[in-house]
């Protein structure tokens, strides 16, 4: 039933958005269900892409990543999309009342999975991991998960449409400021306790 709404929110969200609510997922059985596949699918393409395809600017000269620093990489990758999920669940219970909210945290969770979804699955584009093809595949799943997350708070959240909007822009503002920290942290790591060995 899961596998099906998270098929469902990306082909009518409205409709599936109101099945999500009728249904009481735990925050565990999201992690575990859900998080943890999803979680894996841009971890892992990224690690064939990097390892087995490479990547190049100018058409030419590709290179990779060897194995045995790509594949700590990953795994920290998978981690911080873990921990990623779980700040904003947690951001968007703690700023809920403010919006006349009153759902519980596995509610929150259940509206930040699934928004996130489309991102997760552009991870997809990591097996062909071309800077331009990247952008744009990634550019597009914001947008969809944009157009989910506004079109879920009011279902979910059981608020009213005017402060849905205004929460769901702070959802999303809260969502940027995790991304930008995780990418932060990721060329933290890289260039001081993991550093990356490249293969031309």
């Amino acid at each position: 039933m899961f596998l099906q709404h998270m098929m469902g929110v990306l082909y009518h969200p409205k409709k599936e958005w109101n099945a999500i609510r009728n249904e009481h997922y735990s925050t565990t059985h999201v992690f575990l269900a859900q998080i943890s596949i999803l979680a894996a699918i841009p971890a892992i393409s990224l690690f064939i892409g990097t390892t087995q395809v490479g990547w190049s600017l100018t058409g030419s000269d590709y290179v990779t990543l060897s194995i045995a620093s790509a594949l700590p990489a990953a795994i920290a990758f998978y981690i911080a999309m873990w921990v990623a999920v779980g700040i904003i669940a947690y951001a968007v219970h703690w700023m809920e009342k403010t919006y006349g909210g009153s759902v519980g945290f596995d509610e929150c969770m259940v509206l930040v999975t699934f928004t996130a979804t489309p991102l997760f699955l552009s991870g997809l584009a990591g097996l062909y991991p071309m800077l331009w093809f990247n952008v744009i595949v990634g550019l597009l799943a914001l947008s969809y998960s944009v157009y989910l997350l506004y079109a879920g708070v009011p279902q979910i959240m059981q608020i009213p449409e005017d402060r849905a909007f205004f929460f769901s822009t702070s959802i999303l503002t809260v969502g940027l400021v995790v991304l930008v920290a995780i990418l932060a942290a990721t060329v933290i790591l890289w260039g001081t306790f993991v550093p990356l060995s490249y293969n031309s």
